[in-house]
């Protein structure tokens, strides 16, 4: 199950318009079965907001600016030093699953098994867990422990 490969993946909701009074699953029209591949699922909403929107927008037209205009204050971390600091991350960290962290993936495991019954949530697998599993040890990593 484990593959070096990442898909970042978007898809609109039937008519155009995502109705919240039914499931995920009925919004997109995709099996379960196919949902179930992903390790993480996120759902965007578009609501209408004019703040937002002007953000937005000029941020698009700030894109095709010759010369950008400067950037809000806040701090960016330098692409090398990320990519150093992961690179240090892969080589020094090696983490191990304990008895307490593996008690916690189970219980929540079984709590999304148990939930995903239902026709309204995305029933959990197997390959869910593999995907907990690496994201713990993906954030233990990034935390240098």
């Amino acid at each position: 199950m484990n593959a070096r490969t990442s898909v970042l993946a978007g898809a609109n909701p039937i008519g155009s318009r995502y109705n919240p009074r039914i499931s995920i699953i009925d919004n997109l029209d995709l099996p379960p079965s196919l949902i179930s591949r992903f390790d993480l699922i996120y759902l965007l909403l578009d609501k209408p907001d004019e703040k937002r929107d002007r953000q937005l927008a000029r941020h698009l037209v700030a894109l095709h600016f010759k010369e950008p205009p400067a950037r809000a204050s806040g701090q960016i971390i330098p692409i090398e030093t990320l990519t150093k600091y992961n690179s240090y991350a892969r080589r020094t960290v090696d983490p191990i699953l304990d008895e307490a962290g593996a008690d916690v993936l189970v219980t929540e495991y079984v709590k999304m098994s148990r939930h995903g019954m239902s026709r309204q949530v995305i029933r959990a697998t197997p390959r869910q867990l593999e995907s907990l599993i690496r994201m713990a040890e993906g954030l233990s990593r990034m935390k240098l422990k």
